[in-house]
């Protein structure tokens, strides 16, 4: 039985992205994570979609963030093609933002995905000013 994904598809990769300048091995366990992850979240039997989509990334990482943040995006979207849409040519639209540690900023009305992201933040920030 095959089914069509469900959207919004959300998932949390608590792990540091890979840049697109990075050593092909990382990029391709990065891309390896991310696949392995959404396919978790995945009914079996599913279909990737041949509708457009858009991808929104909140990165929140440890430190202050010594890369570009727009360098995260490609291996990201690489890591969906093929599983969430057929290619990476529907994507019509990428949102990204990082929420570096020690600048203050507030989310409305998260998801539940997103609210465990920002607890799991929260909780870590705590530990580390211990």
């Amino acid at each position: 039985m095959s089914v069509e994904i469900r959207f919004p598809v959300e998932l949390f990769v608590e792990a540091t992205p890979v840049s697109q300048q990075g050593s092909s091995r990382g990029k391709s366990e990065w891309k390896k994570l991310v696949a392995d992850t959404v396919r978790l979240l995945l009914q079996p039997g599913y279909w990737a979609t041949a509708e457009t989509v858009h991808v929104t990334i909140f990165y929140f990482p440890a430190s202050r963030m010594e890369g570009d943040v727009d360098n995260i995006v490609k291996p990201i979207l690489d890591a969906l093609d093929k599983i969430v849409y057929m290619s990476d040519r529907q994507v019509e639209r990428v949102w990204v933002q990082k929420f570096e540690p020690g600048r203050p900023f507030s989310i409305s009305n998260p998801t539940l995905c997103l609210a465990e992201a920002l607890e799991r933040e929260s909780a870590r920030h705590l530990r580390a000013d211990r």
